[in-house]
């Protein structure tokens, strides 16, 4: 089953005492290409999760946004700094004598005063955060993976009509390629003869060169590659590895074929249908950019 490169993925649960996001996001890439948005505390994901995608995907440029929230409340303790509250106390406090202004000093006061508090989080146990990741990740891979599957079965019905169309001009082709190359053949003879008419010129060996020079427009091997190539491409359809890569280069040998094919071929309407058989190679080709 092939992939797109395309694929979008979200999933969100609460595990082991922390409430996990994970979201993948991807697009083309002709590598694997990966990059993290995790917590500054938890940066230590990031080599984890990618290590961990790529076991699931080979190609494509993947965005991952991880949001973690502990909901352990022993993992974060508030300290004061009794000292300088101290301070900001007798600097009231004389403020009120100085001045006669009432004395309304509560904790409220002191709250406006963030430098006075510190908060310090507990050393997160990284394993225990990687496994609730993990476990969040993979259900978003999961969705993820599905999402590229469904947009690759579409690039597959796609690519395998187009090869349809361009197995409908070759059967073309091949039906009216004997005849160019007779008529070809037959043309070619009688200049030959035009030319030669004030010179001795053995019959035979005329009909021999003239039919030597008529076979280099023969297209018949092109079209049997080019429907091996084809015959080559549904193979890949059903392959359980990547093979984007491998359909890439096996574009290019369709176009080999095709250009040859409208090289030699000494024909007007051979000529069209190559030109429509090309213009769905390029349709072909824009496909197979998407294919992980």
């Amino acid at each position: 089953m092939i992939r797109s490169m395309t694929g979008f993925g979200r999933a969100q649960a609460t595990v082991d005492g922390y409430q996990v996001t994970v979201e993948l996001k991807s697009v083309n890439h002709r590598y694997f290409e990966f990059s993290a948005r995790t917590p500054r505390s938890y940066g230590f994901l990031d080599e984890k999760l990618k290590s961990y995608l790529q076991g699931r995907v080979s190609r494509g440029k993947i965005e991952c946004f991880v949001a973690i929230e502990s909901l352990d409340e022993q993992d974060c303790t508030v300290e004061i700094n009794h000292s300088l509250a101290q301070g900001y106390y007798n600097a009231l406090k004389e403020l009120c004598n100085r001045y006669e202004l009432p004395d309304d000093l509560t904790v409220s006061s002191f709250a406006k005063y963030y430098d006075i508090f510190s908060v310090h989080k507990a050393e997160a146990d990284e394993e225990r955060v990687w496994n609730a990741v993990k476990t969040v990740a993979a259900q978003a891979a999961d969705s993820f993976v599905s999402m590229r599957e469904r947009e690759g079965e579409k690039l597959k019905q796609d690519i395998l009509s187009r090869c349809d169309l361009i197995l409908e001009h070759v059967a073309f082709i091949e039906a009216r390629s004997p005849e160019t190359v007779r008529l070809y053949n037959e043309k070619l003879l009688e200049r030959m003869r035009t030319v030669l008419e004030d010179v001795h010129a053995d019959e035979q060996r005329l009909l021999t060169e003239a039919a030597i020079f008529a076979d280099k427009i023969a297209v018949a091997e092109e079209t049997v590659r080019l429907r091996s190539h084809i015959d080559q491409m549904h193979s890949f359809m059903d392959a359980e590895v990547a093979i984007g890569r491998k359909m890439d280069f096996l574009i290019q040998e369709f176009n080999r074929e095709a250009n040859t094919i409208g090289s030699k071929a000494q024909d007007v309407e051979i000529a069209r249908h190559v030109i429509d058989i090309k213009a769905e190679i390029e349709k072909i080709r824009e496909q197979v950019q998407n294919v992980e």
